[in-house]
């Protein structure tokens, strides 16, 4: 920077007078001495920006990260089931069972993808014990199919599909297996399970999530599960993999099987409180975290396309806007969703679950593709380092991503954002994100509109905030908002704001369903027969 400005500075004669210099050569010694005063300036305040505030713990680690901002993925439940028309298996059917003969790994990747999915979760072994991969440790595999002479393996080819296509992996490994004989056995079972896994782990691959549950039938062998030695070594042979439970270690339940997060939803959470499996567990705890909570656990919400797990040829998919509405309860609740599409007995996705998806797509595509406030003018109550400096500004809150954000100057009791959007628009969706690198923070918040009479009029408010909030509200118009964050746990740090229309739901108030059956749950339930012969799960 030094030897910069010597450079400008040397070329004004400190001899030279002024009135002997010519008009042209004058203009362009003053433009120097302007250019050498910004510089100068430039290089005092480039020395004195503020540093970013200080995190706030607990703190997502770099998978946890990367976990979140893929906001769905697809569970397949597929395997024996799938050609018996039940949900769970008895363990002792015919492995002949099992034939596909359409299967098509390429699809159901290509599904994904198209659809917005960025991982995908395959039931490689459910309850029933039957392996879509030809494990090492048992018979009961797609090597003793006859499909494809025995020599199939669903695991590789879903595993070869996903890689081409950039769509993460993950797997199920059931801990109830009904087939193996040495289930009951704590010591024996656990060898058993720890030997598959780690066939699963070191076959196929990167894998990028574990899904872990403690399902088990009511009357069923007593059976411990070594939890916290399933953890270690998966993330010894596969360390970028998340893991998902109850309680985690990386990810947790949210406690119901709806998809619907906790309209309040921490990702801190107390790991301690929550015990895999357990009849005891308190869903709402599960469900809205805790902002105390020591350990950075965010929420999976879980729910199937279809009534059941499983396919039925008797049964079909939701509605595009269905799975819009748990959309907003899932991914717009800081949660991520894990959508179940179940591929049918000749080992496709059906036509109508496709037809559901895409139109899914195309719906998140039509509100969310335009933010409406992305030309607003933006100012705040304050802002860190003073209006002077940019790397806190207000405008960063229209900067896709998590590093960029808005910060408060400290000391603050209300925090505000002012939105000129430069024109009359009409909206019901107001999405917030915080740069959750930086610990979650905000605790309320809410959203305030300038009316035609000139009254603020507030719109909609909310509790958390977390990855991202998606609040639908009644259609308004207004040209001028007020974000105010009025309780945090630190200084409200905001990282994105969009404002868009939603032309295709009715808001209403209806509550959450709260239904208490899972299909696929992680307690310990019992099974009832439903009219078409398929088993559902009740607590």
């Amino acid at each position: 920077m030094n030897k910069t400005l010597r450079f400008f500075c040397k070329t004004l004669n400190p001899e030279t007078k002024v009135s002997t210099c010519t008009q042209p050569i004058l203009a362009i010694q003053i433009l120097l001495v302007g250019l050498c005063y910004s510089i100068v300036s430039a290089s005092c305040s480039l020395s004195n920006h503020k540093p970013p505030p200080l995190p706030i713990l607990p703190l997502p680690n770099a998978f946890q990260l990367q976990w979140q901002q893929g906001n769905m993925a697809l569970f397949f439940h597929f395997g024996m089931n799938t050609f018996t028309d039940a949900e769970w298996g008895s363990g002792d059917l015919d492995p002949t069972t099992f034939n596909p003969t359409n299967f098509n790994a390429s699809q159901w990747i290509s599904v994904a993808k198209k659809s917005g999915f960025s991982r995908v979760i395959l039931t490689a072994k459910h309850h029933d014990g039957f392996c879509l991969w030809p494990s090492d440790y048992t018979n009961y595999t797609v090597r003793s199919s006859n499909w494809r002479n025995g020599k199939a393996d669903v695991v590789s080819d879903l595993a070869a599909a996903a890689k081409d296509a950039g769509v993460g992996l993950g797997i199920y490994l059931s801990p109830w297996d009904r087939h193996e004989p040495s289930y009951g056995d704590t010591l024996r079972y656990n060898e058993f399970y720890l030997g598959q896994m780690t066939e699963l782990l070191t076959r196929y691959g990167e894998i990028k999530d574990v899904f872990l549950d403690g399902a088990k039938g009511e009357g069923e062998k007593d059976m411990k599960y070594l939890f916290e030695s399933w953890f270690s070594l998966i993330h010894q042979l596969q360390p970028g993999a998340t893991i998902y439970s109850d309680s985690g270690p990386d990810i947790r339940w949210v406690g119901n099987e709806h998809g619907v997060g906790g309209s309040t939803c921490w990702s801190p959470f107390n790991r301690t409180v929550i015990e895999i499996g357990s009849v005891d567990n308190d869903p709402q705890y599960q469900k809205q975290g805790d902002p105390v909570g020591p350990d950075w656990v965010p929420a999976l919400c879980d729910v199937s396309i279809r009534p059941g797990w499983f396919w039925h040829a008797s049964e079909f998919p939701k509605s595009a806007r269905k799975l819009l509405d748990i959309y907003y309860k899932s991914v717009g609740r800081n949660c991520k969703l894990l959508l179940n599409v179940p591929p049918n007995s000749s080992g496709l996705i059906s036509a109508e679950d496709i037809q559901a998806l895409l139109e899914f797509s195309q719906l998140r595509s039509s509100i969310f593709s335009h933010n409406l406030a992305i030309n607003a003018l933006l100012n705040a109550s304050s802002t860190r380092g003073g209006i002077q400096d940019p790397h806190f500004s207000p405008y960063n809150v229209l900067e896709e991503g998590l590093y960029t954000y808005w910060a408060p100057e400290e000391n603050q009791s209300m925090w505000i954002l002012y939105i000129n959007l430069q024109q009359v628009v009409s909206f019901n969706v107001l999405q917030l994100q915080e740069p959750i690198h930086m610990g979650q923070r905000v605790i309320e918040f809410y959203l305030e509109a300038l009316c035609e009479d000139g009254v603020w009029k507030r719109i909609t408010n909310g509790t958390t905030i977390g990855y991202q909030r998606l609040l639908l509200f009644q259609k308004l118009k207004s040209q001028h908002l007020k974000l105010v964050v009025d309780k945090s746990r630190a200084d409200p740090l905001i990282s994105y704001l969009g404002i868009y229309m939603d032309p295709f739901t009715i808001f209403s108030e209806i509550p959450d369903e709260n239904s208490e059956a899972y299909f696929n749950g992680s307690q310990i339930l019992r099974s009832t027969t439903t009219n078409n012969n398929s088993q559902s799960a009740t607590v």
